[in-house]
């Protein structure tokens, strides 16, 4: 994982912990000043919580920083309890006394049973809580998202020094899929590679003797909108849209095209899994009563499902409500000659193959609301470029255009917005994926969901 990413989780973290500490003190003060525990263990009334309730201006900003300084932000989340445990323990003793010792500077009178209240329960929760992401990490869902796939490209002493210290430093995050040896393979084959292994990024480690095929490379990957992690401890240069970071305590450069990781991008994340999950819960009759509809008006599944390019061109299973009679994919080559979309994107007005209830589904765009749950999942986003099937993005004549490949697809985006069925170019369509990525923030995000809605209610650009 790269140093920034590291110091990215490592912040989040320290928000989570300071969070849990913060609320276990309250808890901590909440079970000894009940009047149960009080009269069952014949104890003293304790003060109000609002007379020391400012020592959370100690407590928050003080968590983090002492358990940073036992080194518990030092281990991966799924390395072994040991290194995780000893770290918490020292850093739950050492705030715990550090809060008995301001109490007692400041002549408070605050339950001696309060602070190992705390201190327990403190320890307890964020055991807990790690506990409960080494559990997701370790789900399969979470795999696909948390571990990142790369080619490494290089001469053959520097493939096997990067894959030793690799081994040495066992990092979950990166799997390396597939080696790229410049002595022995024509570099143009990375090209094949990158489509074959849908990988998230190269690392480039070579010497500047090659550096014309490592310029190869950059620009291929430039291209397709997959990131470059470039091993630059041979020299140092400034480059347009590049990041500095480190890899194994070596000098990186990376060639980004697509959004990097922030606090909009985290936000964005929790925007899309609540927004989901809520969407499911409030339209779940609606959901119902289209089953229903389409039941009783077509033969066959409810669910139409279909093999999409997802990030990086990984493909995955796709959701929607079965607009179209069930053998429609047979009659697809027979309405070919109809296409009014250029390049590998197939539409058509008036397609025979749609059923009665479909065109009122495609009409307010409802067909795409099962979508939700490949949000949920972590595979599509509320905003993103719409994912194509796997079939039309291997027909892609022109390799920029894979670049709206490089972020996740989400339900709506500019072309969805801006008269959809108005574009017969899928050139158009590519810009607008493009300008969207290139222009990324989170208020675009918002700006194109509100303005998503009135598309939706006035039918623009439907079909």
């Amino acid at each position: 994982m790269l140093k920034r990413d590291r110091q990215f989780r490592t912040v989040i973290h320290q928000l989570a912990d300071a969070s849990v500490f913060a609320a276990t003190f309250w808890l901590a003060y909440a079970i000894r000043a009940n009047p149960n525990i009080i009269a069952w263990f014949k104890l003293e009334p304790t003060s109000p919580f609002e007379n020391f309730a400012w020592l959370y201006l100690v407590l928050i900003p003080a968590t983090p920083l002492v358990l940073e300084s036992q080194g518990f932000y030092e281990h991966s989340p799924i390395s072994s309890r040991k290194a995780m445990l000893w770290p918490l323990f020292k850093g739950c003793v050492i705030i715990t006394v550090g809060l008995m010792l301001t109490v007692y500077i400041f002549h408070l009178v605050v339950a001696r049973a309060i602070f190992i209240l705390f201190g327990c329960m403190g320890f307890c929760a964020v055991y807990l809580k790690e506990e409960l992401i080494r559990l997701l990490l370790k789900s399969k869902v979470a795999q696909l998202q948390y571990k990142r796939r790369f080619i490494i490209v290089g001469t053959d002493r520097e493939i096997a020094k990067m894959r030793q210290e690799m081994k040495e430093r066992t990092d979950e995050s990166v799997e390396i899929v597939a080696e790229l040896n410049l002595l022995e393979t024509p570099v143009q084959q990375i090209v094949s590679m990158l489509h074959h292994y849908s990988v998230y990024g190269v690392i480039l480690s070579a010497k500047h003797t090659y550096f014309e095929q490592v310029e190869y490379v950059i620009r291929a990957c430039e291209l397709e909108g997959v990131e470059v992690w470039l091993v630059a401890d041979f020299f140092a240069t400034q480059i347009s849209r590049t990041s500095f970071d480190e890899l194994l305590d070596r000098p990186l450069l990376v060639f980004r095209t697509a959004p990097e990781a922030s606090w909009q991008s985290v936000i964005k994340n929790v925007m899309d899994l609540a927004g989901a999950f809520v969407l499911l819960i409030l339209l779940s009759p609606l959901f119902l009563l289209i089953a229903i509809g389409i039941k009783l008006t077509s033969p066959g599944p409810i669910l139409f499902k279909q093999q999409r390019s997802g990030q990086s061109g990984a493909p995955f299973t796709l959701y929607k409500f079965r607009t179209m009679i069930t053998n429609a994919e047979q009659f697809k080559r027979e309405l070919e000659l109809m296409n009014e979309m250029s390049g590998p994107v197939f539409k058509v007005t008036n397609d025979p193959r749609i059923t009665r209830i479909g065109q009122w589904l495609r009409r307010y765009s409802l067909d795409e609301l099962p979508q939700l749950y490949n949000v949920l999942r972590g595979e599509m986003s509320l905003v993103g470029p719409r994912p194509l099937p796997v079939d039309e993005v291997k027909r892609f004549s022109d390799l920029a255009h894979r670049r709206r490949l490089s972020v996740r697809p989400g339900l709506t985006c500019l072309w969805q917005i801006s008269g959809r069925n108005q574009i017969k170019d899928f050139k158009d369509w590519v810009r607008l994926d493009l300008e969207y990525i290139d222009n990324w923030t989170l208020w675009l995000d918002l700006k194109i969901l509100l303005r998503t809605i009135p598309a939706v209610l006035a039918a623009t650009g439907a079909k």
